[in-house]
C-alpha cells in the first residue's frame, strides 16, 4: 500500500502557529482525513500537482471548522482533530446539510429497537435517553417513533467496541463516540455507540447519552453534519443539560426540509436562539478580551477567536473551550500578571489559565474590592501602561491595581469624565495596539486612554470580520 509522506508535504505549506509535528500526530492526522474527509492515496505520487491531496483536505477541514486556513497541521487543527466527535464524515460548508440523493424515509411512522445496553447506565436510563432523543426530532416534524422489542426495526440501536460488525470499527475511549447510517434498506438508519466510552444520564463526567443519541438520530433520519457550531448536527460533542435542551434552529431547518413541519397542534414551547452571526451589523457583543495575542468576542453561548494572521474568525461554544465556564457573560479581560482570562457573570468571576479553571474560582466580584452594592460588571478593560483594570458599572467605572490587588482611591468616577462624548452604556471594552476601544451597542469608540481623546467611532465589525463562504 502506498503511504503519504506527510512531513514532506506539509513543509510546502505555510505554518503560522505550527506545533512540533511528530510521527504519531502525522499518522493520526492522515487517518482522520481519510475517515472524515475522504482523503485518498495518490495513484501516481511521481506526478507533480499544484496542491497535494493532503494539503487540499487539510484546507477543506479547516474551512469546515472555521479554523485558520493554513493547509498545515498547526496546533489548532490538531486540537480540533482530537476532540470527541461523531464518526460520520463531515459534509459541505453552509450550515445544515443532507446526504446525497436526499436520502430520507418515505414514511412518517418509524420503529426502533434497543438491541443491548451499556453497563455505564441502568436500562431505564438508557431507555429514557433514547426515547427523549427521538422525541427531539418528532416535536418538529410529522415523524412518530414506535419501540419494538424483537425483530428488525427501522432504527436498530446497539453498543459495541472496536470492530462490531459493520466494517467501521470504533477507536477506543474518546475520539469517535458513535456513528449512524443514513436511511436505506438493511443497515440504513441504524445507530451504533462505542461502549469504550463512559456514557451518562445527566452527569458531565462522561458523555451524555441523550446528546450523543439525538445527534446520531439526525443521521438516521437523513441529516449530514452542519458547520454551525451551535447546531446539534455539528460533529464535535458538547455538553448540554437534557432537561433544558431545545433543538437549535439550524437543525429544525434541516429536518423540516426533509419531512416538513409537525402538523399536530402543539403548545408553544421554548425556542433556541440562532447562532450569532458576525455579519449581523446590529449585534451587541457581551464582552471582548485578549488571549495571548488573539482577540476574543463573546456572544450568548459562543465566542469568536480572531488573530491578525487569519482574516476569518473561528467561532466556537464557550464550554467547548472552557468546560467550567459560564455562558451569556457580562464582561471579560486578560490579566498578564496572573496569566489568565477572567469571565464575569452576575456577581461572580471565573479565571482560566489555558484551558483550566484557576484554583479558588469562581469568586464573588466583591473579592476585587467592589462595593457589595455592585451586582454585576458591564465591561472590563486592562490598561497595559498602568497595570490597572477598569471595571465599568452603569455610568461609572472603578480602577483596580492588578499588582497590589486593591481598588484605587477616588473611585468610582463617571465614564464621561475620562471618555469624552461617551454617554451611553458601556457593553464591552478592549485595549489593542495602544488604543482603547469602548463598545456601546453595535458601535465602538476609539480613544487614547492617556488623554481621553476620541479618535473614531467604528462598527463592531472593525475587528470582528464578517466572512460568508
Amino acid at each position: 500500500m502506498k503511504t503519504f509522506h506527510l512531513s514532506i508535504l506539509l513543509s510546502l505549506a505555510v505554518a503560522v502557529y505550527c506545533a512540533p509535528i511528530v510521527q504519531q500526530d502525522e499518522r493520526f492526522a492522515e487517518s482522520y482525513l481519510k475517515k472524515f474527509y475522504n482523503l485518498t492515496e495518490d495513484s501516481d505520487p511521481t506526478v507533480r500537482r499544484a496542491i497535494s491531496p493532503i494539503i487540499k483536505k487539510l484546507i477543506e477541514m479547516q474551512r469546515f471548522f472555521g479554523l485558520e486556513i493554513s493547509g498545515s497541521l498547526d496546533t489548532d487543527t490538531l486540537a480540533m482533530m482530537k476532540k470527541p466527535r461523531c464518526g460520520v464524515p463531515d459534509g459541505k460548508i453552509g450550515r445544515f446539510s443532507i446526504f446525497g440523493n436526499n436520502l430520507k424515509w418515505e414514511k412518517n411512522s418509524l420503529t426502533y429497537r434497543i438491541e443491548n445496553y451499556t453497563p455505564d447506565m441502568s436500562a431505564a436510563e438508557v431507555d429514557d435517553s433514547i426515547e427523549k432523543a427521538l422525541q427531539v426530532w418528532a416535536k418538529v416534524t410529522p415523524l412518530r417513533f414506535t419501540r419494538l422489542y424483537s425483530g428488525t426495526a427501522d432504527i436498530m440501536i446497539s453498543f459495541g467496541r472496536q470492530e462490531h460488525g459493520d466494517f467501521y470499527p470504533f477507536d477506543g475511549p474518546d475520539g469517535t463516540l458513535a456513528h449512524a447510517f443514513a436511511p436505506s434498506p438493511g443497515i440504513g438508519g441504524d445507530a451504533h455507540f462505542d461502549d469504550d466510552e463512559t456514557f451518562t444520564f445527566r452527569s458531565n463526567t462522561g458523555y451524555i447519552l441523550f446528546m450523543v443519541a439525538a445527534h446520531e438520530f439526525g443521521h438516521s433520519l437523513g441529516l449530514s453534519h452542519s458547520d454551525d457550531p451551535g447546531a446539534l448536527m455539528y460533529p464535535i460533542y458538547s455538553y448540554n443539560n437534557p432537561d433544558s435542551f431545545v433543538l437549535p434552529q439550524d437543525d429544525v431547518n434541516g429536518i423540516q426540509f426533509l419531512y416538513g413541519k409537525n402538523r399536530d397542534p402543539v403548545q408553544p414551547g421554548p425556542t433556541s436562539p440562532p447562532t450569532p452571526n458576525a455579519c449581523d451589523s446590529t449585534m451587541v457583543l457581551d464582552a471582548v478580551a485578549t488571549l495571548r495575542g488573539e482577540i476574543l468576542f463573546f456572544k450568548d453561548r459562543f465566542f469568536w477567536r480572531s488573530y491578525s494572521q487569519n482574516s476569518s474568525p473561528q467561532q466556537t461554544l464557550i464550554t467547548n473551550f472552557w468546560p467550567n465556564a459560564p455562558v451569556n457573560i457580562d464582561a471579560a479581560y486578560e490579566s498578564p500578571e496572573s496569566d489568565s482570562v477572567l469571565l464575569f457573570k452576575d456577581d461572580q468571576v471565573w479565571a482560566f489559565r489555558g484551558y483550566d479553571l484557576v484554583r479558588g474560582y469562581p469568586k464573588f466580584i466583591s473579592s476585587f474590592g467592589l462595593p457589595k452594592t455592585v451586582k454585576k460588571v458591564d465591561a472590563a478593560l486592562y490598561d497595559k501602561a498602568s497595570g490597572k483594570t477598569l471595571f465599568f458599572v452603569g455610568s461609572n467605572y472603578y480602577s483596580y491595581d492588578e499588582a497590589r490587588k486593591t481598588m484605587d482611591q477616588g473611585f468610582p468616577k463617571r465614564v464621561d469624565q475620562t471618555f469624552s462624548g461617551l454617554t451611553s452604556k458601556v457593553t464591552a471594552a478592549l485595549q489593542y495596539r495602544g488604543f482603547t476601544y469602548i463598545y456601546s451597542g453595535p458601535y465602538m469608540f476609539e480613544y487614547s486612554l492617556a488623554s481621553g481623546k476620541l479618535f473614531r467611532v467604528l462598527r463592531n465589525s472593525y475587528f470582528l470580520r464578517c466572512t460568508n463562504y
